[in-house]
């Protein structure tokens, strides 16, 4: 398998001596995957997904994504290696209240260097492909909480990173809406781009994921190929996620 992240017999504990938040974790998934993580709550979902991030390190084990470990990295390298290479989506969408919706979008461009006018470019067809380009100059306040989900992805795409991480990214809207993150997500991934995605809804994971891995108590207890989603056709925002 060309594995996209590699994580060997992970360990995560958050204290001295404490009951690790995961246990002697293996998991690789491959470039172009979709994997769902699902479990209960305190399972160590979020924990694998910081891991992967770079936003927490290991006890032990070791962390690679996109060839490259990551657990060894410095602070500013790990910073610089997620900014590139990782975009992250999150239940509660973490936009800046006080930025456009348009200016969400393109901080981590202006944080990686990309200058402003190609970032706007990019910016500009994610929004149009996720369909609220109309929204690209309204405060996220201002919209419901399917548009401000877009938001968020159309920001986490921005860079064209190698690997999507999503956490509970259908937590916070109604259900319709979550169908539609869910089929975009989908998109995404027939697009080719990697897709980790934490959460506790079992329709979201066996429509949208090839894989579950199934957490308990930090440790993996199941690992399972789903049936493909033969006959999505994709489009959209397909074609504007590399």
């Amino acid at each position: 398998m060309n594995a996209m992240i590699e994580l060997c017999e992970v360990t995560k504990r958050y204290s001295a001596g404490g009951r690790p938040a995961v246990a002697e974790v293996t998991l690789q998934v491959a470039s172009g995957e979709a994997v769902a993580v699902m479990g209960p709550s305190g399972s160590g979902k979020s924990t694998v997904l910081n891991l992967i991030a770079g936003l927490d390190r290991p006890t032990s084990g070791t962390v690679a994504v996109a060839g490259r470990r990551i657990d060894t990295l410095s602070e500013t390298g790990v910073a610089r290696f997620r900014r590139d290479k990782i975009g992250m989506i999150f239940q509660f969408f973490n936009l800046l209240d006080d930025l456009t919706v348009m200016d969400n979008v393109l901080l981590p461009a202006q944080l990686t260097g990309v200058h402003r006018a190609a970032a706007r470019a990019r910016g500009e067809e994610l929004l149009t492909a996720l369909r609220i380009y109309q929204h690209r100059d309204a405060y996220p306040a201002r919209l419901s909480g399917g548009e401000r989900q877009r938001v968020a992805i159309a920001r986490a795409l921005v860079n064209s990173p190698d690997v999507l991480l999503a956490d509970e990214p259908t937590g916070a809207v109604d259900t319709a809406t979550g169908e539609e993150i869910g089929e975009l997500l989908l998109d995404l991934n027939s697009s080719g781009q990697t897709l980790v995605l934490v959460t506790h809804n079992p329709d979201l994971a066996m429509k949208y994921a090839h894989r579950v891995v199934e957490l308990r108590d930090g440790q993996v207890t199941g690992d399972g190929t789903r049936p493909s989603s033969a006959g999505h056709d994709g489009g959209g925002i397909a074609e504007v996620t590399r």
